[in-house]
């Protein structure tokens, strides 16, 4: 029984890019398989696989995959120099797997090609389809999994016998089993995954192949028909700030990072996926419906690759966006000047004399190209998605200030403590502020109080046989934050006004453009635009804004992006199963007709739409039957989503030792001082915004009613920090 755990992370593992070896493989790999389970079939085929075969598919498939890796960093070095590089050249820059994440990723590439070669060998010699796991020896198993380097992955971890503080990379919070939760390890699945094939072809790959019974819509086509409204008809949220949406993706970098496919081309065919519309793994093009409203060009198609589904971050909410998933990355993230405990700031630029993230040292540097001619590079932080857009740099560049806050108060507090300890109490103090803000502050208005109630019900401390990791389920669930983006980005200056004349920037402009926080006033008119805009409103027919449907990285691309279609593409690359699958799952009632649909959803014209495009509520993508449901009271998701994302926020809680709560974490005065902390406060000390809004700032958004003066607000009291000689 407790080995099923190891094994479903095994066969998560080693989906790699994208083939999930067949449970067969990974069962070897635990070194469990007998001969006797392998199907009679092929056991006349059994001694014919030579052992020397096996290895030269492996030596091969290491030669194709180093290969395409090489080309693909080699064009985008020379797009980017040539400064003919795309945004979605710069996005797929920042998602390349790095340090361990690359290790794990490309042990992954080269297992499922090495596979793909032999299947291809084996294919003349047997008749009729067959798994290539099934004919080959447990020796031989275990062989490729340790020339490909996926056994690695398992090799043991020890742990201290005291720690007062975590990891970085998350291993040990979990004594029984380390790994759990530590960054670079498979996604947890909480239901088994549904693939074309049975176990590696997502739905929609193979025309005519039907899912259920029914024909497989176009994810574009879904959006088409579902998503796209009138930008006009904006709605927008009267109780939500567009600050609500914003600590939903810095968070979300604080739980998970599926990195993209180091390679961009097929790795045995070459085929490029960026510019061909040709279907190789690891390209999954969209393909374009007839009269689609922008893009007039059927043979056209959206680009999509397969993504590993590894989890690169730490899955705990500990502010790893902040100092880091892996070590090396963590130490250079740190100052190491002095022995002050301190993160390391930027050498060149200050805002308004307070600090800026520092640059990251990139050999060649996407930001630089949003604007030549004042060669702002990108910023470095503890995710590598920081400059994606200035409202999230902000977000990051508040905290490594918070960061450097703590430290220098806790040094005049304790004179004779070293660098390290002033390091990991100040880290200590900031994991326990993003696990308050988002449990007291954001979940609850995301959840709305009944969800609350059900999935987040009061604290009782710690729990070891709590699986902490970040479900493939929930990476998807928690793009609902899409529904929430405006189409600009909004500043404001100190009393609250629009900054001159660019002061609502279209979001399609601002991807990367690090030189607008550096050159255009830093980061307090965007935490303002941040506090005092309306977020938009979910509703049913407007779902997103066509800023991210139609033009995501238009400006260079050469198409643009389709954000929603992505994340339905997105699913179905993951074989995340459908709708109806979660619902079961979620304990909620499984509609099978139109008007049971049309019951759930509380409108039988959209139920009407869904249906003509699925055929069936089974095979509804999780995220458009997630985000079409009607909004629980209070809340911002609706009975779908509140499970999924309330059951993943529990687990992350209950299954943290490090938990703020949690015995003997901080001491009861600690607790009681740390309750008191807020955002709006965080704001007050690390800017020069002296009005911010009142007590919870994802709620109101109108100034002057709902703001109030800095001076007002608690200030975090660190004199039980103080240690007594």
């Amino acid at each position: 029984g407790h080995e099923a755990p190891r094994r479903r992370e095994l066969v998560e593992h080693s989906q790699g890019t994208y083939w999930v070896v067949q449970m067969k493989l990974l069962l070897a790999l635990a070194g469990i398989l007998a001969i006797a389970a392998l199907p009679q079939s092929s056991d006349a085929v059994l001694g014919e696989v030579e052992t020397s075969v096996v290895l030269s598919c492996m030596e091969e498939a290491k030669r194709l995959v180093d290969k395409a890796y090489k080309e693909r960093r080699e064009s985008i070095k020379q797009r980017l120099r040539r400064g003919s590089a795309s945004p979605m050249d710069l996005l797929s820059y920042f998602k390349q797997p790095v340090a361990a994440t690359r290790a794990a990723v490309r042990a992954a590439d080269y297992l499922h090609v090495a596979l793909g070669l032999l299947e291809r060998k084996l294919r003349s010699l047997l008749p009729g389809p067959f798994n290539v796991t099934d004919v080959l020896t447990p020796a031989q198993l275990r062989t490729l999994s340790t020339a490909s380097g996926c056994a690695y992955q398992d090799v043991g971890v020890t742990c201290p016998e005291q720690d007062k503080y975590r990891t970085i990379t998350g291993h040990c919070n979990n004594r029984r089993s380390p790994t759990l939760g530590a960054s670079n390890r498979a996604f947890v699945r909480w239901l088994p995954a549904e693939y074309e094939d049975g176990f590696s072809m997502p739905y929609g790959w193979t025309p005519g192949v039907k899912r259920g019974g029914f024909a497989v819509p176009l994810t574009r086509a879904v959006s088409n028909a579902i998503v796209r409204f009138p930008n006009e008809q904006l709605t927008m949220d009267r109780e939500r700030s567009i600050m609500f949406m914003q600590w939903g993706q810095f968070l979300d970098h604080d739980l998970d990072f599926t990195p993209e496919p180091a390679a961009r081309v097929s790795f045995i065919t070459g085929l490029n996926c960026e510019t061909s519309c040709l279907q190789q793994p690891p390209c999954f093009p969209l393909k374009i419906p007839p009269n689609d409203p922008r893009i007039k060009n059927q043979r056209d198609c959206i680009p999509f690759f397969r993504s590993c589904p590894i989890n690169a971050l730490t899955s705990f909410v500990d502010a790893s966006m902040v100092y880091g998933s892996e070590d090396p990355l963590a130490a250079k993230l740190r100052n190491q000047t002095n022995q002050l405990g301190l993160l390391a700031v930027n050498q060149r630029f200050r805002d308004n004399g307070r600090a800026l993230l520092p640059f990251d040292t990139l050999h060649d540097d996407p930001c630089l190209l949003t604007n030549r001619s004042v060669r702002i590079p990108c910023f470095l932080a503890g995710d590598t998605r920081a400059s994606e857009m200035p409202e999230l740099t902000s977000m990051h560049t508040l905290f490594v200030r918070e960061h450097n806050r703590l430290a220098t108060q806790l040094k005049r507090l304790n004179p004779r403590w070293s660098g390290e300890k002033l390091y990991q109490e100040a880290r200590k103090i900031v994991g326990a502020m993003v696990q308050i803000i988002t449990y007291r502050d954001y979940l609850p208005l995301v959840l709305g109080p009944r969800a609350m109630r059900k999935y987040l019900p009061r604290y009782r401390g710690y729990n070891d046989s709590v699986d902490p990791r970040i479900a493939n389920v929930f990476t998807n669930a928690f793009r609902y934050g899409h529904t929430l983006i405006q189409p600009f980005t909004f500043r404001l200056d100190h009393k609250y006004r629009p900054t001159g004349p660019n002061s609502r920037v279209p979001l399609s402009t601002v991807f990367f453009a690090t030189w607008r926080v550096v050159l255009e006033g830093g980061i307090d008119p965007i935490l303002r635009g941040l506090m005092a805009t309306p977020a938009k409103l979910n509703r049913q027919n407007q779902i997103a804004v066509d800023e991210i449907r139609e033009r995501l990285f238009k400006q260079v691309m050469r198409i643009g992006l389709d954000l929603p279609a992505l994340n339905m593409q997105r699913s179905r690359d993951h074989g995340l199963p459908g709708y109806n699958a979660w619902r079961r799952f979620c304990g909620l009632p499984q509609p099978s007709t139109v008007g049971e649909l049309g019951t759930v959803l509380k409108n039988l014209d959209l139920a009407r739409k869904l249906m003509a495009q699925y055929g069936t509520p089974n095979n509804i993508d999780i995220w458009i039957g997630g985000v079409t449901e009607p909004l629980q009271p209070g809340g911002r998701v609706g009975p779908l989503l509140a499970c999924i994302i309330g059951t993943q926020f529990r687990k992350l809680r209950d299954g943290d030792r490090f938990w703020w709560q949690n015995r003997g974490v901080f001491s009861t005065q600690q607790q009681r001082a740390l309750a008191k902390v807020s955002l709006p406060r965080i704001i007050c000390d690390n800017t020069g915004i002296t009005t911010v809004s009142k007590n919870n700032i994802f709620m109101s958004n109108s100034f002057p009613r709902d703001f109030v003066n800095c001076s007002s607000l608690p200030v975090l009291d660190l004199a039980s920090w103080r240690e007594r000689a």
